[in-house]
């Protein structure tokens, strides 16, 4: 079974295993967050920016960051 995106492109994104957890777990919770509020009318999140065949949340996740629609930020000091 292949991973689709391929894990090679997705640690290009974020130049380690570290990073691509942290920026995927936390895009997947935001986008599970938005479609749990679809119905209450609220907005309070950012919609999927990629049409995925997927359901699941990571995997819309690893879309959008494999194609550069959330990208990691700098830390500023």
């Amino acid at each position: 079974m292949m991973l689709e995106p391929p894990i090679g492109d997705l640690i290009g994104k974020t130049n380690s295993r570290f990073g691509l957890v942290v920026l995927s777990a936390r895009r997947a919770r935001q986008i599970n967050a938005y479609f749990n509020e679809l119905g209450a009318g609220l907005g309070g999140y950012v919609p999927p920016q990629v049409h995925s065949l997927s359901r699941k949340p990571l995997s819309i996740a690893l879309e959008e960051i494999v194609e550069d629609k959330v990208v990691v930020a700098p830390m500023e000091e």
